[in-house]
Formats: C-alpha cells, structure tokens, sequence
C-alpha cells in the first residue's frame, strides 16, 4: 500500500507574505510606492494600513518611531534603487537606534534584469549595506515569503536593527507555498561567571557610578535600572549621545549627561572607583581628544547586548547578553555593602521670563514646556544645538517617553514623531525640533495630518545651523567670523503647516508662548507652534 504526502495548498507570493506579516503583527505598511511595488498591492487587504510618505527619509523616519513606540518590527516598502537611496540617511539612523525594520525594495521584473532596464537596482542586496543587519534578494520568487521571514527574526535578535529583501515586481502573482510564523528567541542570557565578575566589582566599589545608554529602555529593563543603583547607591550618567531616556530624571541618585568629550567625561567621573556602563558603548565620543578614557585608577565593567559594543570598549570587563536579564540576575545576588547615599545632585535654577523685546531663551522656552506639559508625554526631540539646554530644562521621568537619533543625522525627528503618535496612540506626544531639522523632513507634517494625530510640533526657530556655530569655534574659527552654508533666514513654518493642514501659530512674544503651548498640548490634531528664539 503506498503512502502520499500531500503538499499544502499553493498561493501566491503576495498571499503567503501578507499572511506573514500578519502572524508577525505588522499590518501597517510605511511607504512611498513607485511601479516597482505596485503589484505587491493590488488587492490590498482590508485589515491593512497603507502609511504614505511623501518622501522615502519621512516614511523610514516614520517607522523608527512606530517600531521603537510599539517594541515591534515596522514593515517598509521603498522604491528601487532611487527609494533606498532617498532612505539611506534615516535607514544609518535605525541603524544606529537599533531600531527594527523590515524593509522590501521594488525591483524591476527578473526578466528585464539582464538587459539593465530603467527603474533596476544593480546589486540591490549590497546598496543599504554596512547599515542593515542582513540583505537579500531571494533566488526565486517562490523564496521571497522564507526571506521576509528571516529578515523579521533578524531584525528582532539583539541587537535589534534594519534588513532589507529586494523584491522583483513580478514576483507576486507567481505561486509558493505559506510560511508560518515561527517562535525564535530574542534574548540571550549573559555569560553568569562574568556576570559574577561585575557583582563582585560593585560590591568592591567604594562608590560606583553607572552610566545608562539607550539599550535599557529599548530593552524594557527602566525598573531594574533603578532598583540596581539603589541598591548600590551608584550615582547614575547618561551616556553621550543617549537616543533614549533610561533613569528617572528626579531620582536623588541622577548625576546628569556625560558630555562626548574623552577629557570632560574623565572630569565628571572623578571620584568614582568602579564605573558600570549599562545599555551603552564606553564612550562614544564627538570630538578629537587626548589621554586616558577613564580617571586614574578607575576600573571598568559593562553589559551591552551588542557584541561590536562589547568588543570597541578600551578596557575592562564586558559581557554581552540581555540588559533586563543581567540586571535581573545582579539584583538577586546577596546585598551589598551598604553606602552613604552620594551628594544630591543640583537642580537647573529657574530662568526668568525675558524682558519685552528680547527673542525668547531657549531655556525660558523649554522651562515652560516642562510646568505645561503631562509628566506622561513623549518628547521626540531632534534640535541638536539646543540639546545641552533641552537636558538641564526638559527632565524625563518615565520610560518610553523620550526618543532622539543616536546617529547625527538630520531628518528623523518630525517623521518618527509622526510613527511614536501612532504606536502610542493614548499618549500626548511632542515634536521638539530645531528649524534646521525640521526642513530635511518637513513632508512629515502631511502624514500628521492626513492621519488626524494629536502631536504637538515645537520649532525652535534660531534661523541658522547654530550647532556648526559651536564648533566652528573649536576648528579655529573667530568668534566673529562667518561660518558659510549655515543661515536659515526667511522660513515661514507656519505657512508649510498651513499648506499640509496642520494649524499653526508664530510666537515672538514671551506674553504668547503658554497660551500657545497650551493649545498645541490640548489639541485633538496636529498643531505646529513657530518660536523665535535667541
């Protein structure tokens, strides 16, 4: 008696990865289509949520916020080779946030490749590289419902990132068999003898320092953060660059941010026998510097889950593993010596209102944001100039609430707004950006309004690249020389929101800013508030 084995039923490609992205929770889709990705679209399923982008950086942006808001891969489709292009400024930002996304690229039909056709992507697997974790286009079209789920598991390992699957546009319709979800894991527990090492040196510290990095909060470890440093009476740094907020900005343990400066870290850590680094590299630096990484006779330890983080540190000890999960397992060992709690750190004195006829102080403009706005809120910030002043006068409180780049480029702030409103969609989100930034993405404000979300947008309008005036300084230039390339004179903000529908109102007065933040925190839509500011 022989014995059949029935094969499951054939679909189409666009069945079995819509079947997928569906079992993986990714029912919106960011893009910008173009004729490449038509045919992945026709029959759109009615459970879908087409997010348009009028600009490939904007839907990449836009994605990075909804996939950190909502600790889930976001789903992006990009057009060809000129798409990923446009991309690949905020597709290096998600890099660099450990963001994860899941991004397809058009490509035009297999068999007009060999003739390089118009609209084709040469190498279209190495374009986005070295800034996605994995890229592929599949062999077959049968294999590109087994690529996008590799791609998803990818994207979501430790540490979380980007991954591109180039799709040729008559792939769809060809028939393949479904792919289910799988159960792969996410965490990895950190090695426990080295992990023993590190309790054994905070236990041996006289008074230990901990400096937090984005890593603790992506991986939802906030809590045992804070359970840790009491335990230690560690005071606690945020380390340079920080794209995410991960300790609570009024704890008494809170010491502030380390500057990306090697001598002024030195500096700030003096007096610290032991400094863990959390979540974070040790150290990233912005600027040329000199000497030792660390005050003498300071030692080092870290937990990162990102192996090239582990392997770039100076010296130390560095285990690799899940944040949450190392923390969990420090927190259970034996008490340690019980310390005296260290020094309070000083609080930001209060800055006065500026007197009529001055342009606004930043730091007036953020104090008064900070007594308006909801403790619960999230800030999205990208004003790169302003950011020392954003850190002593805009505290965060709590997890999640608090998102920037880690990468430097401009371009990410307003669009991942935009995806952080929609991941969460009960809470009040901020758009903080400078005027600067808010040209390289400023199409964002069009989504915001087509999709009705209740973002407040706060330009802050010094009407020049003031970040560059700051270090041209430290290039040689003189205090009175001009820096070319770096006024923004003649912007009119409220006229672009205006023309997107996104209402808007210009603050120059010091009488017109909390009426107008009031509104804008109120507001069921969109709403952008221009300030003139020093």
């Amino acid at each position: 008696m022989s014995q059949f084995v029935h094969s499951p039923p054939a679909v189409t490609v666009r069945e079995a990865v819509f079947h997928l992205l569906r079992e993986f929770g990714m029912t919106s889709v960011f893009g910008n289509p173009g004729s490449t990705e038509l045919p992945m679209f026709r029959d759109f399923p009615d459970d879908f949520h087409y997010v348009l982008g009028l600009q490939e950086c904007v839907v990449v942006g836009m994605a990075d916020g909804y996939a950190q808001a909502t600790r889930n891969a976001a789903f992006v489709n990009l057009h060809s080779a000129a798409g990923v292009g446009h991309a690949m400024g905020n597709i290096f930002t998600a890099h660099r946030n450990r963001t994860p996304l899941v991004i397809t690229a058009g490509q035009q039909a297999r068999s007009l490749l060999p003739f390089d056709p118009y609209l084709g992507s040469t190498q279209a697997a190495e374009l986005p590289r070295p800034y996605v974790k994995w890229s592929i286009e599949p062999a077959r079209a049968q294999d590109v419902p087994l690529a996008i789920a590799r791609a998803y598991y990818i994207a979501m390992t430790p540490p979380r990132g980007p991954v591109l699957v180039s799709i040729p546009s008559d792939d769809w319709d060809v028939p393949t068999q479904r792919v289910e979800a799988r159960r792969v894991s996410r965490h990895l527990r950190p090695d426990p003898g080295l992990l023993a090492e590190i309790g054994d040196a905070l236990d041996a510290a006289r008074r230990p320092a901990i400096v937090v990095g984005p890593a603790v909060d992506r991986d939802g470890a906030w809590d045992e953060a804070v359970k840790l440093a009491e335990l230690h009476r560690a005071r606690v740094y945020v380390a340079p660059m920080s794209g995410r907020c991960s300790f609570p900005e009024d704890h008494p343990l809170w010491g502030g941010f380390l500057p990306p400066m090697r001598e002024r870290i030195v500096q700030t850590l003096a007096g610290h026998d032991l400094v863990f680094a959390l979540g974070a590299p040790a150290f990233t630096y912005h600027v040329e510097g000199q000497g030792p990484h660390l005050p003498p006779g300071t030692g080092l330890v870290q937990l990162t889950d990102d192996p090239q983080t582990a392997a770039g540190a100076p010296v130390g000890t560095s285990v690799v593993g899940s944040i949450r999960l190392g923390l969990l397992d420090l927190i259970e060992r034996a008490a340690p010596p019980r310390r005296a709690d260290p020094p309070v750190s000083g609080r930001a004195e209060r800055v006065p209102a500026p007197v009529p006829g001055e342009r606004l102080p930043v730091e007036w403009v953020l104090q008064t944001l900070t007594e308006l706005r909801p403790r619960d809120s999230v800030v999205v910030e990208e004003a790169p100039s302003s950011r020392p002043l954003i850190h002593r006068h805009l505290p965060i409180f709590e997890s999640g609430t608090f998102y920037t780049m880690c990468s430097g480029g401009l371009g990410y702030g307003l669009p991942a707004a935009v995806g952080v409103a929609m991941g969460k969609p009960h809470a009040k989100v901020i758009a903080l950006v400078g005027d600067g930034s808010t040209m390289y993405a400023v199409q964002a404000l069009w989504s915001a309004a087509q999709l009705g979300l209740p973002l407040a947008i706060v330009v802050l309008k010094n009407r020049r690249y003031a970040a560059l005036h700051e270090f041209a300084r430290l290039f040689g230039y003189r205090v009175d020389e001009t820096v070319p390339g770096t006024e923004l004179p003649a912007i009119d903000f409220v006229g672009l929101a205006a023309a997107q529908g996104v209402a808007g109102v210009r603050v120059e007065r010091a009488e017109e800013l909390t009426p107008a933040l009031s509104r804008a925190l109120r507001s069921a839509a969109p709403m952008l508030v221009e300030i003139e500011v020093a």
